[in-house]
């Protein structure tokens, strides 16, 4: 059984993988007996990071860090600067890579940032988009106007703004799924398999009904990464 780590911006998360079948689990809770190796994806430092590989270590587990590369198996990236690309988005997009083969994608990661990805059915990723997250984005202009106002009792929706608070919160996300949107034109197929991932997943899954909520994606992506970073 592998230990799944992924580290973000703002939060630590884990899984367990056993023959591709993915879970979430609790660190506290780890029998780490059963560990075969650890997987682990880091876009900052974390010093819980560093206390579980050092335990890993001293269970003679190994561990192994998943990295960016121009080429994995017949998938490409499109930084000619592979390393700038963040690791969850290339996790992401080897997740869909493997999860729905020789199709065009387009992948959504709503944290902190939203991340908008295309990979098209050759398995070359075509670029992207970083924006800021549906939260970032309504707090950028709380913060740095003196007018604007959020309210939390207001939902985030697509209907036209009528007061303030749904004003901020709807052109937050309206501009999110126009970016979705956008990304379709940069497609052969215009309809290309929506997958989303992340804490907003669900909620642009409404105004996007053909997607598919993906909640492992980066978790899976690490699963595969490995897999792959062994041929």
């Amino acid at each position: 059984m592998k230990l799944l780590i992924d580290v973000g911006n703002t939060a630590l998360k884990a899984a367990l993988s056993n023959d591709g079948n993915i879970t979430s689990c609790n660190l506290a809770s780890v029998a780490w007996d059963q560990i075969s190796e650890v997987i682990y994806a880091c876009v900052g430092n974390s010093e819980q990071l560093d206390t579980l590989l050092n335990h890993a270590m001293a269970q003679n587990i190994p561990s192994y860090e998943a990295s960016v590369s121009k080429q994995l198996e017949s998938l490409t990236c499109a930084y000619s600067q592979y390393q700038n690309l963040g690791i969850d988005r290339w996790l992401a997009i080897i997740a869909a890579y493997k999860l729905w083969p020789q199709q065009d994608c387009i992948i959504v990661d709503t944290g902190t940032a939203t991340t908008i990805d295309v990979l098209n059915a050759k398995g070359q990723h075509l670029g992207g988009w970083i924006i800021p997250g549906l939260d970032l984005m309504t707090q950028s202009l709380t913060q740095n106007t003196q007018r604007v106002f959020d309210d939390d009792a207001t939902p985030f929706s697509c209907e036209l703004g009528i007061n303030t608070p749904n004003g901020l919160k709807n052109g937050a996300l309206v501009a999110t799924v126009g970016a979705i949107e956008q990304a379709k034109l940069h497609l052969t197929n215009k309809k290309p398999q929506l997958i989303l991932a992340g804490g907003y997943a669900k909620l642009l899954q409404k105004e996007l009904p053909e997607a598919i909520y993906a909640a492992q994606l980066v978790m899976q992506g690490l699963n595969f990464w490995r897999e792959l970073s062994e041929k």
